[in-house]
């Protein structure tokens, strides 16, 4: 049988690159090589494309993808080098340039087929202000914000903040992930100083109402027909889960599936299945929300392309409900060729 070809690419310049080598590891150990060859494209945080390792059976535990750390500049070849007739690429991407829209339409242009959301709900879905305004136009409940965009009075916008919101408030760049660049205010001064973190990340920044919540997350795959797992809830060892909580020092742990009254659970999937369907989303996404002491059901943010190493909540998620880790992206490759057919076909 011959097999298909699956392209990894990993790395990128986005911040978040170092949990992108981490999912690409998981996905090369896991592939069913029986079915699959993997090859390896590694994205410098310049923009370098690298050809890296390439795979037909299952690489051993110590085996490890290059990094900006170990690069080798001599393997470099022209972006559009990657093509290869038939196969299909698998961005393992997170962040700018990577999850917002910018590989995806590249990938279009070189005409290849690709897991996960198009061009345009990946766009939508990383910018974390425009999720909200489309979001806010199907009625789906989420915790008030100002918007501080780069070129605003910062004293007239802290006055702004502090006669719509309490107290505290998380400053989030609108367009990064993994908690990269957000920050909690507690007063002004904790304000300003955020405010400043998050214009290091982008020149859109999103101030949240900060609410007594649990977070609580669910799982879409699929085109046109979206399936969603059962909640699974983060549970934090620390007040407040920034990158270094849950990258570094490991401060979380996970609950799969969630300890929460069964309707509000269904509501939840409902909500993640019709913010998929807002965002014209396909493929996969993560949906995140909070759940408040006072039992109110806010939708924090849609991942496009979640953490995807084999302890990740994503993965896990679909493993409670039945999809093993190696079937999850046999089922993924066949959504992005069905896509890919989809969109070929529509170019009348």
């Amino acid at each position: 049988m011959t097999k298909q070809s699956l392209i990894l690419l990993y790395g990128g310049r986005s911040a978040e690159r170092d949990v992108s080598v981490l999912s690409a590891e998981s996905v090369m150990r896991a592939v069913n090589y029986d079915k699959f060859s993997v090859k390896t494209y590694f994205i410098t945080k310049s923009g370098q494309f690298i050809k890296t390792q390439e795979f037909t059976s299952q690489p051993g535990q110590d085996e490890k993808l290059m990094t900006n750390d170990t690069v080798n500049l001599s393997q470099q070849v022209k972006p559009s080098d990657i093509y290869e007739e038939g196969a299909v690429v698998f961005p393992v991407l997170h962040g700018p340039m990577g999850e917002d829209g910018s590989v995806q339409g590249f990938l279009e242009v070189l005409g290849m087929a690709y897991v996960g959301t198009n061009v345009l709900s990946s766009s939508v879905a990383m910018d974390k202000i425009v999720t909200k305004q489309v979001l806010a136009t199907v009625g789906i409940p989420q915790v008030a914000y100002v918007v501080f965009l780069e070129g605003d009075e910062i004293e007239a916008k802290v006055a702004e903040v502090e006669a719509n919101l309490t107290y505290p408030v998380f400053v989030k760049p609108a367009n990064m992930g993994s908690s990269v660049g957000i920050s909690k205010a507690d007063n002004q001064a904790d304000l300003r100083a955020a405010i400043t973190l998050a214009l290091k990340y982008d020149n859109r920044i999103l101030i949240e109402q900060g609410v007594d919540a649990r977070e609580i997350e669910v799982g879409l795959l699929g085109n046109s027909d979206v399936k969603t797992t059962e909640a699974g809830e983060v549970v934090k060892d620390v007040a407040f889960y920034d990158y270094q909580a849950k990258y570094i020092d490991n401060k979380i742990t996970m609950e799969i599936p969630a300890k929460i009254d069964t309707q509000v659970m269904e509501q939840m999937r409902a909500y993640a299945a019709q913010a998929f369907r807002a965002i014209g989303g396909c493929g996969l996404s993560r949906c995140d929300f909070f759940l408040t002491t006072d039992g109110k059901i806010y939708l924090n943010e849609l991942n496009t392309m979640p953490g995807f190493t084999q302890w990740s909540m994503y993965p896990l998620l679909w493993e409670n409900m039945g999809l093993a880790y190696s079937d999850l992206i046999e089922r993924l490759v066949q959504l992005a060729q069905e896509m890919f057919d989809k969109r070929e076909s529509h170019l009348l």
